[in-house]
C-alpha cells in the first residue's frame, strides 16, 4: 500500500525549554524499595569490612552493592534475570577497569578507555531497557576504578569482592518475593488502572489525547509485566481481568460510575489484602488464549530483539551511544586540560546526561550542573563530621545512598544533591584528599562533562528517530490491516483476533514514544506529522472495533446496536480527541 508522506515543515534547531525542567514531582510508587535495597545491601558489605579493619576495600564491595537498584519494576521471574545480567556486567566492567588501571599509567589512554566501555554500556542498558539507573552507575564504577592506584596482583581479589557485593545486591533486591510474590504485578495493575481512570477524567483536548497514551502505555507495562511473570496463578489471572477492564474503559462508552469502579478497585489492588472479585468481561476468554499466545511468542523473540538492537544497521540506540562514547572522550580530555589528574567525574557528568533526543539531554544539563553544584556544598558540610570516625563516614554513604533514591524519582536534580557527597566519601575510605581540592576537581568536571557532552548531542545528529518513527508508522500500519482483515474474515477465530489486537495496541504505543522522540530531536527532516494523525485515527478506529467485536465492552445505550458504523465512528471519534 503506498502513502502520500506529507511533512510538515519543521525549524531544524528547536527551542530548547527552561519551563519545568527543575520542578519537583510526585515521587515514584516505588522509590522506597530501590532506597531501602541499596541501603540495606550496602550495611550489608560494609559492616563486615569495618569489623575487619579493612574499609580501604569499601569502594569495590559497595560497587556490587549497587545492584540492588535494578530491576524493582520487573516481576521477580523476570529479576532473576536482570539481577544475574547486572551482577556480570557489573563484575566484567570492574575487572575490565582494574586490569587496565594497573597496566596502563596514560591518562589520555584510560579516559578512552572509559569512553568506549560508558557507550557500550549505554547501549547495552537501552537495548534491554533495564530501567532506572541505567548504565549511569556502571559508568560510574567502572570509571572511577580505572583512575584509582591498583596493582595487578590484587585485581582477582577485587573483583571478587565486587562481585560477593553484587549477589549480595541481588538477594536483597529478590528478597520481598519472599512475602509478597506477585507484588510488582499489582502494582503496574494499579497503574492501569489508575491510567484509565486519569482518561476518563480529562475533560476533551489536548490533555485527553496525553491521558489517554499515557493509559495506553500503562496497560501495556501491565501486559508486559503478566506476559514476564511466569506461571499464571488465581491473582494473576484476577489481574488480567482487571487489566482487560482498564482496557475497555479506553475505547468504550463511559459509564455511570466506571470511573469510581476503577480508582475502587486500584486501590484495593495496591493495598495488602485480597484482590476484588472481578467479572470476566464477555468475550474475554478468547482475549486470554491470545496473550498466552502472545507469551509463546514473546518468549522466542526476546534474544532476537536484543541482537537487532545492537547489531542491526539502523539500530536507534546507536547513535545515542555514540554521542556517549564521544561526549565522554572529549569531557575527559577537556577535564584533564583544566587540570584535572583523573578526570573521572568530567566522564561520569557527560554519560548521565544523554537521552532519547537533545531536548531531553538539555533538561538532564541543567539538572546535572544544579544537582552537582549543590552536592559539593553538601559534601563540604559533612567532611568534617564524616573525618571524625570510619563508622560515622560508612553510616553516612547508607543514609546518602537511601537519600538518593528517595529523591531521584522527584527530579533528578534532587537526586544529584544526594548522590554528589556520596561519590566524594566513598573516596575517603581508600584516601584522604584535601577538600578544596576535591571540591574544584568535581566542580571543574561537572562543568567539563555537561558543556562538552551537550556540545556533542548538538553536533553528532541523530536522523536515525525519524527512521525509527517511519518503521514505527509502518508497523501501525501492517498491523491495522492485519487487524482488520482478521475482522473481515467470516472464519477468522476469536484468538486471532486477540493476538491481532494486542499486536495493534503494541505498536500504537510504540508509534507514540517514537514520535515523541522524533519531535525533540535537532537537525531533523520534517516529520510526516499528517500521516501520523492518518495513522493513528485509523489504528483507533480498528481497536475500537476489534474490542466491539469481542464483547469486551457495552454502551451505555444498551438498545444500541454495537456493530453500527456510526457508533463505531464515534468511538473512535472519541479516542482520537
Amino acid at each position: 500500500m503506498s502513502h502520500a508522506v506529507s511533512a510538515t515543515p519543521q525549524p531544524p534547531v528547536r527551542r530548547l525549554p527552561l519551563s519545568g525542567v527543575l520542578r519537583v514531582n510526585r515521587p515514584s510508587d516505588i522509590w522506597f524499595k530501590p532506597a531501602t535495597s541499596v541501603a540495606v545491601a550496602a550495611a550489608l558489605v560494609l559492616v563486615p569490612l569495618l569489623i575487619a579493619g579493612r574499609t580501604d576495600l569499601a569502594m569495590y564491595a559497595m560497587s556490587g552493592a549497587f545492584c540492588a537498584l535494578y530491576g524493582h519494576q520487573l516481576p521477580y521471574k523476570a529479576r532473576v534475570r536482570a539481577s544475574v545480567w547486572c551482577v556480570i556486567g557489573m563484575t566484567a566492567g570492574m575487572a575490565v577497569a582494574l586490569v587496565c588501571a594497573s597496566l596502563i599509567d596514560s591518562v589520555p589512554a584510560l579516559i578512552a578507555i572509559a569512553a568506549v566501555l560508558a557507550g557500550v554500556q549505554k547501549a547495552v542498558c537501552d537495548a534491554t531497557r533495564i530501567g532506572p539507573p541505567g548504565h549511569v552507575i556502571l559508568v560510574f564504577v567502572v570509571a572511577g576504578s580505572l583512575f584509582a592506584p591498583q596493582a595487578l596482583h590484587e585485581v582477582p581479589f577485587h573483583v571478587t569482592l565486587t562481585f560477593v557485593g553484587g549477589v549480595v545486591g541481588a538477594f536483597v533486591a529478590l528478597a520481598p518475593a519472599l512475602v509478597r510474590r506477585e507484588g510488582p504485578e499489582r502494582r503496574t495493575t494499579a497503574r492501569a488502572l489508575e491510567a484509565a481512570a486519569g482518561y476518563l477524567a480529562t475533560e476533551d483536548g489536548p490533555k485527553r489525547r496525553r491521558a489517554r497514551h499515557a493509559a495506553a502505555a500503562a496497560v501495556q507495562g501491565a501486559w508486559q509485566a503478566l506476559l514476564a511473570a511466569g506461571e499464571r496463578t488465581e491473582t494473576r489471572r484476577t489481574l488480567e481481568h482487571l487489566v482487560l477492564h482498564a482496557e475497555a474503559a479506553l475505547v468504550g462508552t463511559p459509564r455511570a460510575g466506571d470511573l469510581d469502579q476503577l480508582r475502587t478497585w486500584a486501590h484495593q489492588v495496591r493495598g495488602r489484602g485480597a484482590l476484588p472479585e472481578v467479572a470476566l468481561p464477555d468475550g474475554a476468554g478468547d482475549e486470554l488464549l491470545g496473550i498466552e499466545t502472545e507469551r509463546e511468542g514473546l518468549r522466542k523473540q526476546g534474544r532476537e530483539r536484543l541482537v537487532r538492537m545492537l547489531l542491526k544497521p539502523g539500530s536507534p540506540v546507536l547513535p545515542i551511544a555514540v554521542r556517549c562514547a564521544v561526549g565522554c572522550a572529549a569531557a575527559g580530555y577537556v577535564g584533564l586540560a583544566l587540570g584535572v589528574g583523573h578526570p573521572y567525574w568530567a566522564i561520569v557528568s557527560a554519560s548521565a546526561i544523554y537521552q532519547a533526543n537533545v531536548t531531553l539531554t538539555w533538561h538532564r544539563v541543567l539538572q546535572r550542573l544544579l544537582g552537582n553544584v549543590l552536592g559539593v556544598v553538601v559534601f563540604a558540610a559533612l567532611v568534617p563530621l564524616a573525618r571524625t570516625s570510619v563508622v560515622v563516614l560508612a553510616v553516612l554513604c547508607i543514609v546518602l545512598s537511601f537519600c538518593n533514591e528517595m529523591l531521584i524519582s522527584r527530579n533528578y536534580w534532587l537526586g544529584s544533591v544526594s548522590v554528589t557527597p556520596m561519590a566524594l566519601l566513598i573516596t575517603e575510605f581508600a584516601h584522604v584528599r584535601p577538600v578544596t581540592e576535591l571540591v574544584t576537581d568535581r566542580v571543574l568536571d561537572t562543568l567539563a562533562g555537561v558543556v562538552v557532552g551537550m556540545a556533542v548531542a548538538i553536533l553528532i545528529t541523530n536522523r536515525r528517530t525519524g527512521g525509527r518513527m517511519e518503521q514505527a508508522l509502518a508497523a501501525t500500519e501492517r498491523a491495522t490491516s492485519g487487524a482488520d482483515r482478521v475482522l473481515a474474515a467470516p472464519t477468522g477465530s476469536a484468538t486471532e483476533l486477540a493476538v491481532a489486537r494486542r499486536g495493534l495496541t503494541t505498536s500504537l504505543v510504540e508509534l507514540r514514544d517514537a514520535a515523541d522522540t522524533a519531535a525533540g530531536e535537532w537537525w531533523q527532516r520534517a516529520l510526516p506529522e499528517e500521516r501520523l494523525l492518518r495513522t493513528e485515527q485509523r489504528a483507533h478506529r480498528t481497536l475500537a472495533a476489534t474490542v466491539r467485536r469481542q464483547g469486551l465492552v457495552r454502551d451505555a445505550d444498551e438498545g444500541t446496536d454495537p456493530g453500527t458504523d456510526g457508533l463505531l465512528v464515534a468511538a473512535a471519534d472519541r479516542v482520537a480527541r
